[in-house]
């Protein structure tokens, strides 16, 4: 169950069902009906259709009455929360009377400031009681649950890449994918890959590169992606940034990169990251949780904010193309060793089936006769 398919959940689930469908498991999806999702329903997944603003609100009782109405028709054994305003609706109609797997897939208070922030933290703390399992994709995003005091179950399965999609670049095929994209076969070029949103930062991206032509003139950076913020990035007009929207050949635009930048604001663990670096393309990052532990050795991490440090890492790579294919290396044996797509999509299904069998007697007695 999510209330979006954008972004990394979306990228998440069509790793997930399918091995879930494979083993002999029936997934029933309670979502909105985007591309993703037909595709999984294509391949066998069941479909309720559920949909929920962004954020609290007013909403709330109608989309919990949704929920409560396609819990009852589909009977799950176990339910899994994808996202902070599933996370919401789903463990206040379930409260622990299903077996219930929350995955925030990035803190819901990280997204928040001041009163709000701490409203969503006091629910994460009270919420927690009622997921026997939260899930996180990111050692760091586990200890900073256990931090801001959200007393909870905890397991991590690492986000993986589907290493033959995205596999390592070298020279040669950077110059392929340039040809294809119709770009300079010279011009030092960066690339950002994800959702046009405050979260992913590219508004510190575009505040950076004057400082980042400044010493290296000649240099693009491209916004591979789209969202809800290319209005008003696009009418900056900053030189040498090009916006190339939605895609299905993220795979050229890695290849074509010197350096992918990421910038964001806040994470889980960025899958758009582990893409970079099973492509074997140095990443500039900032220092939030999920992104140390995977770029570190493999880029740089900045602080979150710092145009400065952003500018200046990014342009030690255009000018240092060695350092910069280098730390690919290591980031692509770091995704072989442990981002496998293969052995994540195995691990949420044995946890799935651990869930089950653990809560099972609770679940029957809960619901007998329902």
């Amino acid at each position: 169950m999510t209330d979006t398919t954008l972004g990394g959940i979306g990228s998440f689930l069509e790793l997930l069902v399918p091995t879930q469908l494979e083993a002999g498991d029936e997934v029933i999806l309670a979502m909105p009906a985007t591309d993703p999702v037909h595709r999984l329903v294509a391949a066998g997944a069941g479909l309720h259709r559920w949909s929920a603003t962004a954020q609290p609100g007013a909403g709330v009782p109608g989309e919990a009455l949704a929920l409560a109405r396609i819990l009852h028709v589909a009977r799950p054994d176990v339910v899994h929360l994808h996202n902070d305003k599933a996370g919401l609706v789903g463990r206040l109609v379930i409260r622990g009377g299903r077996a219930t797997v929350f995955q925030p897939h990035a803190w819901s208070f990280l997204a928040k400031e001041g009163a709000l922030r701490r409203a969503a933290l006091t629910w994460e703390r009270a919420a927690a009681r009622w997921a026997h399992v939260v899930l996180c994709v990111a050692e760091e995003e586990r200890q900073l649950g256990e931090r801001s005091g959200v007393a909870a179950r905890y397991m991590v399965a690492l986000n993986g890449v589907d290493l033959e999609r995205f596999p390592a670049r070298d020279g040669d095929e950077r110059a392929a994918a340039r040809a294809r994209l119709g770009l300079a076969p010279r011009r030092p070029l960066a690339v950002c890959l994800g959702r046009l949103h405050r979260q992913k930062g590219q508004h510190l991206l575009l505040d950076a590169w004057p400082a980042v032509r400044d010493h290296v003139p000649d240099a693009d950076l491209a916004l591979v992606g789209d969202g809800p913020d290319r209005g008003a990035l696009e009418r900056r007009a900053v030189p040498g940034v090009r916006f190339v929207g939605q895609t299905g050949d993220v795979g050229s635009w890695l290849a074509a990169a010197d350096v992918v930048a990421a910038p964001s604001r806040w994470e889980g663990l960025s899958l758009s990251v582990l893409e970079a670096l099973a492509s074997a393309r140095s990443v500039v990052a900032t220092g939030v949780p999920g992104m140390r532990e995977v770029v570190a050795g493999a880029g740089a991490i900045v602080p979150a904010g710092d145009v400065e440090s952003l500018a200046r890492e990014v342009v030690a790579r255009l000018l240092a193309p060695d350092l910069a294919d280098a730390e690919g290396r290591t980031g692509r044996k770091r995704v072989e060793e442990r981002h496998d797509a293969r052995r994540t999509a195995e691990r949420m299904a044995a946890l799935s089936e651990a869930v089950l069998h653990r809560h099972r007697p609770n679940v029957r007695d809960r619901f007998r006769g329902s």
